[in-house]
């Protein structure tokens, strides 16, 4: 359905929906009117390691707050609370079954 106008570097520069003056017809799924319209191969895929990214950083957050007594667990709706504990669990179950590369130290856990 797109037509789309190109600019002096043959890039797609605006999309219309029936045709205009020197506008040409690309089917929706055409890579040039993805990467328009902002879906890049491999764009969703970056967003969500970007997402998953992100989310560890705010479950730090929460844990720095939480020791520094800034916050405390039981301040968070119930849904949060269930979701953090959630998170928690499983990276401790993960990173039990991981590969150790260091001995442990006396240190203790670091956040």
């Amino acid at each position: 359905m797109p037509y789309v106008r190109r600019n002096a570097d043959g890039r797609v520069d605006s999309l219309h929906r029936s045709a205009t003056e020197s506008a040409e017809f690309l089917p929706d799924d055409h890579p040039d009117v993805q990467a328009f319209v902002g879906n890049a191969p491999g764009a969703s895929e970056d967003f969500s390691r970007l997402d998953a990214d992100f989310v560890r950083v705010i479950e730090d957050v929460i844990d720095t707050l939480i020791v520094k007594n800034v916050l405390n667990i039981t301040d968070l709706p119930e849904q949060a609370q269930a979701k953090l504990f959630a998170r928690k669990s499983f990276r401790e179950r993960v990173s039990k079954s991981s590969l150790r590369l260091f001995e442990p130290t006396d240190f203790g856990d670091v956040i």
